[in-house]
């Protein structure tokens, strides 16, 4: 069973980065039903990544990020 598991996790480690997200979303989704919040949750982080991908949005670094986030909590 190990060397079927090395295997799987090789071939998964040698796809290209969009293919191991959407594998991920597959594996983490598989443990948990989906409630509508899941169903929500996944659609907007979906619609995230393309954007990113297509270029329409621009990732903020994490700790630009928290500093936004800790000047509006102040």
């Amino acid at each position: 069973m190990a060397s079927t598991i090395d295997d799987l996790a090789s071939q998964a480690l040698a796809l290209p980065p969009e293919d191991r997200a959407k594998l991920l979303e597959q594996l983490i989704a598989s443990f948990e039903p989906k409630s509508p919040g899941q169903v929500a949750w996944l659609e907007l982080a979906r619609t995230r990544r393309e954007a990113v991908l297509a270029g329409t949005t621009v990732p903020v670094p994490v700790d630009l990020a928290l500093q936004r986030i800790h000047a509006r909590l102040k």
